[in-house]
């Protein structure tokens, strides 16, 4: 048998290098060092001057812009018909409702009847007052007419004395200037015709006073008519109020009574709901009530479409830390509205055109508003700050940042105030 050597353990070794390669391999390692620090150098930089070193990953970082700003506010709103109408009873008495919570009803449909023996018996009693006063006035007419004549024959009467005296008078004139009469008969002529014209005169006179008080009497009696007509009507008009007919069209809401109930006078009766005018009530959280002005314009949000509103009224007082108001449709109004439906509601409370602004974070319930951490160069350098209006998504900048600079938005209490921090990758 025959043994091997250990010829196949060996290594070959290379010739040591030359001087030449070694001064060229020194220079490479030279360069390629110099390029780390030269890398590495602002990194270190950083390092050393921040404070604390944070995951870019556990930050948000905005830009600031500047352009249109719209402060607004977003809350729920209820759909709620703008007119409701309730009706009440007219009179006391007995109901029988036509109709029943759902019909749909038109304006001026009856529906319900009231039966009342009172307000009927009153009417037929104010009727019966009226004809008796319309008679009377018919008979006072004749009783004009009458009186007239008579007062119209003693005047003729008188009037026909009259011309016998003065006939008289001038036959006594004659005969006493021929001496044909006496002295007494011609004073006696004299005092006829006196006495005929004195008649006659009150004759006229009588006649005028008679007329007149008979035109007295007629406007009296005209006054009653016309006074009693207008009880009558009033009358008349709450007897047909009786047949209570529908204010609006619509939908008969809650029913407030039973059917064949009798009830007192202004006791509510049903509501009819009106489909066709719609608001929408809001509440708004206490915090923005001094905000709010009447004619604030609102945008809503119904089926992915936007449609435009505006703020009519608001609530004089807080209820449960919020303030009620109502907004109301400006143009076109949603049609499949349906009551108590929810629509998001934005109200805009303030415009401004080409101011800086940024996009609102939890950094702002983090300082305050006061500072915030503009970042540079991988290092976020906490800024003093001034902000102004707040809207939903973005915070005006008032003071300390420019446009095209980057902050950190969300929340910077993991930054225990340090003034400079490492965002490292």
């Amino acid at each position: 048998m025959s043994i091997k050597d250990t010829s196949e353990q060996d290594i070959k070794l290379k010739p040591s290098a030359t001087p030449k390669k070694r001064f060229i391999t020194i220079i490479l390692i030279t360069i390629v060092t110099a390029c780390i620090i030269w890398q590495v150098a602002p990194s270190a930089s950083r390092w050393s001057k921040a404070e604390k070193s944070i995951s870019l990953d556990r930050v948000r970082i905005a830009t600031i812009t500047q352009g249109d700003f719209t402060r607004d506010i977003s809350v729920l709103g209820r759909v709620v018909a703008a007119v409701s109408p309730t009706v009440y009873s007219p009179a006391d008495g007995t109901i029988t409702l036509l109709i029943e919570a759902g019909h749909e009803v038109k304006q001026g449909q009856i529906l319900a009847k009231l039966e009342s023996p009172e307000l009927n018996s009153r009417l037929f009693q104010q009727q019966t007052t009226l004809e008796s006063l319309q008679s009377s006035f018919d008979r006072q007419k004749i009783q004009t007419k009458k009186q007239t004549l008579i007062d119209q024959k003693a005047v003729d009467l008188a009037n026909v004395k009259l011309v016998t005296a003065n006939r008289e008078k001038r036959r006594a004139d004659l005969g006493y200037k021929k001496s044909a009469i006496s002295q007494i008969d011609f004073e006696k002529a004299q005092d006829e015709l006196a006495q005929a014209n004195l008649q006659h005169k009150h004759a006229v006179q009588d006649a005028a006073l008679n007329l007149e008080s008979l035109d007295f009497d007629s406007q009296s009696l005209q006054l009653d008519i016309r006074r009693q007509t207008l009880l009558v009507k009033e009358l008349q008009r709450q007897v047909d109020g009786l047949n209570i007919a529908s204010p609006v069209n619509g939908i008969v809401g809650n029913l407030n009574t039973d059917n064949k109930t009798f009830l007192s006078k202004n006791q509510a009766i049903l509501t009819i709901v009106d489909l066709s005018q719609f608001e929408v009530e809001i509440e708004i959280p206490e915090s923005y009530a001094d905000d709010l002005a009447i004619g604030m314009d609102v945008n809503i949000q119904f089926e992915q479409q936007p449609f435009r509103a505006r703020l009519v009224t608001i609530s004089p007082e807080i209820l449960n830390n919020q303030v009620t108001g109502r907004v109301r449709f400006t143009h076109n109004i949603p049609k499949k509205l349906r009551q108590n439906q929810r629509l998001n509601t934005q109200i805009i409370l303030e415009h401004k055109q080409n101011i800086l602004q940024v996009k609102r974070g939890q950094f702002l319930e983090s300082s305050g508003g006061r500072f915030a951490y503009k970042v540079a160069n991988g290092l976020a350098e906490k800024t003093a700050i001034t902000t102004g209006a707040r809207s939903l998504s973005h915070v005006e900048i008032l003071e300390g940042l420019k446009v095209g600079d980057q902050i950190i938005i969300s929340g910077t209490d993991m930054f225990n105030a340090a003034t400079q921090v490492l965002l490292s990758d």
